[in-house]
């Protein structure tokens, strides 16, 4: 799609971060210890983290990908709101207050806090590393997304922009201005996300959207033997016709620009091309992207309000804006891509859909006709979901920056609250992006900020705004999370460096510097996938590398080291490989996905409980080295 920077987005997006700046400034004079720096100094109140862990946790995958992923697959886009919700119900009852008592600085210090182990200290500490770069790629992809249309500036412009304020914020004062940067997000998050779902319900549904969007076209055509043979408007000159998966598209020039249509019985319907041509150059639409001709996607055909339809629906309430969308048809657009003459063709193509099918699983998770494998991958995302939030390490640090075991779960209460309202609000800008016509066919990760857009450049800059700062948080805490990872864990405890507490901080300062510059690398490579689903890689690599080892060290009494250390070894690597090997890779590895070994995109459901099983078997096996500790 084509952007253009608007200057009170630019104004608000500069005033914002030299706020962050300052921020930092402020905090780096009062930052001079390990314990302040990793963990603000266990001063942080339990109202201010609790904000401060939703702030963290609603990152990029939440507020973006995931209202990309509604806007587009419907109700099979909010289960990733249920899953990444339903997962702090393990973190309140199983991990908040035991993190607290037996940990200091890191997610290593908990498992390691009996047995003294370097197993433990290099596995935990590499599992730390492994699961931060994994969380990280979505959010740097996100931030890439975010700066076109706010400032203009290519994808890649945003992710080095974002890693170079993150470096700063957690080379400067970590872990307490990261908290105070996650507090305000948190809060602006939700506070603007339940204005913008209020302007969408007052807005209600309307089949003729504003002027700046495309109104698509139909044409009649004669077909014969499933290819046009001749057009009505006698404008259009035919090209050719190509055939992809029993569809057929005809391609038609009128006054010199080509552009692709889908045949549907004897009309042409219009679609939204990309075209990758052989000199390396790119065709929006069959015109160069400075035409400006790239334009959003996706709206209501058909809208039943009470028995009738009718073309607006006007202001609607919570339940009747979901109830309007049940009773409608919905032109979704759905990507394929063709070949002709050499040039690799990317297609957006009007789907109508029912409400009653976006309204319910199977448009993305295809329950009624999946077949095995699709049903497994479906239950092995929720299962990575569901155990993957207590196991993510920049949300278990969290935990020692309160002064007592009472603040983690009061804290938690709070996340849970604040992150649950955040999550319903979702459904409505998701939804609300599929029926107004903004949604970027290029990037789903835009659907909210453009929908922002719908109602105002004043609102779509505060989103913007707040949705750059979303990415900011949540990338410090992974740096943050990673960066005592190398001070503490592998250079302190595992390699036994003995070190001041100024020196560990500023090994953790150098270490922040080093994978941030990784981050930056990574979201560049990875543009275009929707970071709700990058991040559940990273929630699987943490459910089946770190949650094994938390339960059962606190739940199993012969659980031993070498049991913990290899049960993380098994998680990531087996959580690796199937990742590595996933259809979804082989498609970025420019590889047929069918022939991927597993079919599975999703590993947690080998992985987990692999991962377990060593844990036990291990253990039983080593059980002498428990009697050591006695």
């Amino acid at each position: 799609m084509i952007y253009e920077a608007s200057p009170i987005a630019v104004i608000l997006f500069v005033v914002f971060v030299l706020f962050v700046l300052g921020l930092s400034f402020y905090y780096a004079r009062k930052t001079q210890s390990a314990e302040g720096y990793f963990a603000a100094g266990g001063t942080i109140s339990w109202q201010v983290n609790g904000i401060a862990f939703a702030g963290d946790y609603l990152s990029a995958a939440s507020f973006l990908g995931i209202c990309g992923m509604i806007a587009v697959y419907g109700y099979d886009g909010f289960l990733y709101s249920i899953g990444y919700l339903s997962g702090w119900v393990v973190a309140l009852f199983l991990v908040a207050e035991p993190m607290k008592r037996l940990g200091k600085y890191t997610f290593t210090d908990a498992l390691d806090y009996k047995f003294n182990s370097k197993y433990i200290q290099l596995m935990a500490a590499i599992s730390t590393l492994i699961v931060s770069i994994f969380y990280l790629i979505p959010q740097m992809v996100g931030a890439g997304a975010l700066v076109t249309p706010l400032l203009g500036l290519p994808h890649y412009a945003g992710v080095t922009m974002v890693g170079a304020i993150v470096i700063f914020i957690v080379a400067t004062a970590g872990m307490t201005s990261t908290t105070y940067v996650q507090f305000l997000k948190g809060g602006l998050l939700i506070i603007f996300s339940t204005v913008l779902t209020v302007a969408l319900c007052i807005n209600g549904i309307n089949l003729t959207p504003s002027e700046d969007y495309h109104k698509f076209k139909t044409l009649e055509a004669v077909v014969e033997s499933g290819e046009v043979v001749a057009v009505a408007d006698s404008s259009y000159q035919i090209v050719t016709n190509v055939t992809k998966d029993k569809v057929t598209f005809v391609l038609l020039m009128q006054d010199g620009v080509k552009r692709w249509w889908k045949i549907n019985g004897s009309q042409l319907e219009e679609t939204v091309s990309m075209t990758e041509r052989a000199d390396g150059s790119k065709l929006y639409n069959g015109e160069p992207k400075e035409a400006g001709k790239f334009f959003p996607v996706g709206h209501a055909s058909k809208i039943i309000v009470d028995g009738e339809e009718v073309d607006k629906t006007g202001p609607l309430g919570p339940f009747e804006f979901l109830s309007a969308i049940e009773n409608s048809t919905i032109v979704r657009f759905l990507k394929t891509k063709i070949k002709f003459n050499g040039e690799a063709i990317t297609l957006w193509v009007q789907t109508k859909t029912s409400g009653k099918r976006i309204m319910r699983p199977g448009l993305k998770f295809k329950v009624d006709d999946s077949g095995f494998m699709g049903k497994l991958n479906f239950v092995s995302l929720m299962l990575a979901l569901f155990f993957g939030t207590a196991a993510l390490p920049h949300i278990l640090i969290r935990y020692y920056t309160v002064p007592s075991q009472r603040d983690a779960r009061k804290s938690t209460i709070v996340a849970i609250g604040s992150i649950g309202f955040f999550y319903i609000l979702t459904l409505f800008l998701g939804l609300g992006a599929m029926v107004t016509g903004v949604l970027d066919p290029e990037s789903s990760n835009m659907a909210a900020p453009l929908l922002a857009k719908y109602f105002g450049i004043a609102l779509f800059s505060i989103i913007s705004a707040i949705a750059f700062a979303t990415v900011l948080g949540t990338v410090s805490g992974l740096i943050v999370a990673s960066s005592g990872a190398v001070a503490h864990d592998l250079a302190n405890r595992y390699m036994g460096i003995e070190m001041t507490s100024e020196r560990k901080v500023w090994i953790g300062k150098i270490a922040a510097v080093g994978i941030g510059i990784l981050a930056i690398i990574l979201g560049i490579m990875f543009k275009g996938m929707n970071v709700s689903f990058l991040v559940g890689w990273a929630f699987a690599i943490a459910a089946s590398a770190n949650l094994p080892a938390i339960l059962m060290l606190l739940f199993w009494k012969k659980t031993t080291a070498k049991g913990i250390a290899s049960s993380i070894l098994v998680g990531i690597v087996s959580a690796l490989a199937i990742i590595l090997t996933s259809p979804s890779m082989y498609t970025r590895y420019g590889l047929d996905p069918l022939s991927a070994p597993l079919g599975l995109n999703n590993p947690g459901i080998i992985s987990i409980p692999l991962s377990f099983l060593t844990l036990y078997v291990v253990s039983l096996m080593t059980q002498k080295d428990n009697k050591n500790l006695l």
